[in-house]
């Protein structure tokens, strides 16, 4: 087996158990967060699970089709570009309503439309039935990273009883914080060449499973006292 395939191998496998990984564990531990900003929490991961079950299945088998154009068949990005808005958007309105100053609020709110925009214009521009709207992915990701950078300054500027141990949305935060500060830089020179491919495929990855890592992390030693 070549080292190409065996990270197919593990790319089609490793992320699809990781993810219903979390969800049980998010479904077992909803007690602890049912009635915070994160209480759909479980439902997004779940949609992540059957997004890339779908997304499997449409490229590697043919009873799964969008497209009846054999040029297409295994084309499946439009479920991702639907995906990743949907992403952004839940984590937006997770921390605009966790974030306590009302200008750090109306950021978010207008970041959200900023985000929406793009998504818009890219679809314009690059059909996204066979097209990944890279920017806007781009877009969302620095709008996200700037939103967790307000939540972290928040956080440091305030005083809790309870330990940061102990907060789920702080390790949400760092998860999502690790992943989406390279991910536009994979989207931009994962392109590049065939070589540059197949380390950044590695390299997502790896960051997949430090999110993913994190969110587990604050499912499992998290508290409904210490959230915020």
């Amino acid at each position: 087996m070549t080292s190409e395939n065996l990270v197919r191998l593990i790319s089609s496998q490793f992320p699809i158990l990781l993810y219903l990984t979390t969800w049980v564990i998010s479904v077992i531990q909803y007690k602890r967060f049912f009635d915070t900003p994160l209480k759909y929490f479980p439902m997004l991961i779940i949609y992540t699970f059957f997004t890339e079950v779908l997304g499997y299945f449409i490229k590697y088998n043919d009873q799964f089709l969008f497209f009846s154009d054999d040029r297409y068949a295994w084309h499946n990005v439009i479920i991702y570009n639907i995906y990743q808005l949907i992403f952004f958007l839940f984590f937006y309105r997770v921390y605009q309503r966790t974030l306590k100053k009302a200008s750090h609020k109306t950021w978010v709110k207008y970041g959200s439309y900023l985000c929406i925009l793009a998504y818009v214009i890219d679809s314009i521009i690059y059909n996204p039935l066979h097209n990944r709207l890279s920017h806007a992915h781009i877009v969302g990701s620095v709008i996200l990273i700037f939103i967790l950078i307000l939540y972290f300054l928040e956080k440091k500027s305030e005083e809790s009883l309870y330990p940061q141990k102990h907060n789920l949305l702080f390790w949400v935060s760092m998860g999502l914080f690790a992943f989406y500060f390279v991910f536009p830089l994979v989207l931009i020179f994962g392109n590049v060449s065939i070589d540059l491919q197949f380390y950044f495929r590695r390299t997502l990855l790896s960051l997949i499973g430090i999110m993913y890592g994190c969110f587990i992390i604050g499912l499992l030693v998290g508290k409904r006292q210490a959230f915020r």
